[in-house]
């Protein structure tokens, strides 16, 4: 067994939810003060979801608890080998088998709305993964690991080498994080076509490990942005900093897209952003001229 990162793997199994709801409810006080309203108080992802875990409501189907709850193991299992140091792009394929999860419960359901909601959650997941994946070589072409822990002890200040790489990523974590304008497959704004979508028919604690589950998520998840500021704590404090209020800001001033319309997008900044940096990248790496 490795040393200290097995600490922080039991950690992040113990605090993600802490972290990952005070995100939450940050999110939500900040959106309420852009949007010129009280808004609700910091703990309240907490109560809400103590509410759900208190509710009895029995599941659409027998299938339907068993996958979303592989959805939140899956997800959990992701963080803790993040942490751990494995292979972060073998991580990223575990991430892809919780979203799979959550998919298939949504189909189970054989609501029109949850279909629809899961049709386009495949749809993001060919639309996001593509740029995920480069920003994952990106980061081996300069740490020469896949290690998490080795990425970040790097002295490089990664994010002058790969900005457009950094770009693209935070880019395509409006759809991971399902933020506007690419909330299309589980929207929670009622003025939208399709209301919840991929968890309209989950209620109660099914409800509860979907949202627990996307908790986790979101940790992990700026622990990959914060690959790219490890050369220092300052450095680290300020890239999270406006990375986190940049997914805030746009999520409130943007309006929602066409699914046709996310997927072209996602694509031709994985092809800017992405390629564009990463290409050049590796020529200069190599000492091409």
């Amino acid at each position: 067994m490795k040393g200290i990162e097995i600490y922080i793997a039991i950690a992040y199994v113990v605090l993600g939810p802490l972290l990952g709801g005070l995100l939450d409810g940050f999110d939500r006080v900040i959106t309420a003060r852009l949007q010129g309203r009280v808004g609700p108080p910091l703990l309240q992802p907490f109560y809400d979801l103590r509410k759900l875990f208190t509710r009895r409501i029995r599941p659409v189907n027998r299938l339907q608890l068993p996958l979303i709850a592989s959805h939140l193991v899956f997800a959990v299992l992701t963080g803790v080998l993040f942490f751990y140091g494995s292979d972060i792009l073998l991580i990223i394929f575990v991430l892809t088998l919780a979203s799979i999860f959550l998919v298939l419960a949504a189909y189970s359901t054989g609501s029109p709305f949850s279909t629809i909601g899961a049709d386009r959650e495949l749809l993001l997941m060919t639309a996001y993964e593509p740029m995920i994946i480069i920003a994952l070589v990106a980061l081996f072409g300069v740490a020469k690991s896949f290690n998490f822990y080795e990425i970040l002890s790097s002295a490089m200040p990664i994010y002058l080498y790969l900005p457009g790489i950094y770009l693209g990523l935070v880019f395509v974590l409006q759809m991971k994080l399902r933020k506007s304008p690419f909330d299309i497959s589980a929207s929670h704004h009622a003025h939208q076509e399709l209301v919840m979508g991929l968890t309209a028919d989950m209620g109660g604690p099914a409800l509860g490990m979907v949202e627990l589950a996307h908790w986790y998520e979101s940790v992990y998840l700026f622990a990959l942005v914060l690959l790219f500021f490890s050369s220092s704590w300052v450095s680290a404090i300020v890239g999270l900093s406006v990375t986190y209020s940049l997914i805030i800001f746009l999520d409130n001033v943007t309006a929602r897209v066409k699914w046709q319309r996310a997927l072209s997008i996602a694509w031709l900044v994985t092809l800017v952003a992405g390629a564009g940096n990463l290409i050049p990248f590796y020529l200069i790496s190599r000492g091409t001229p």
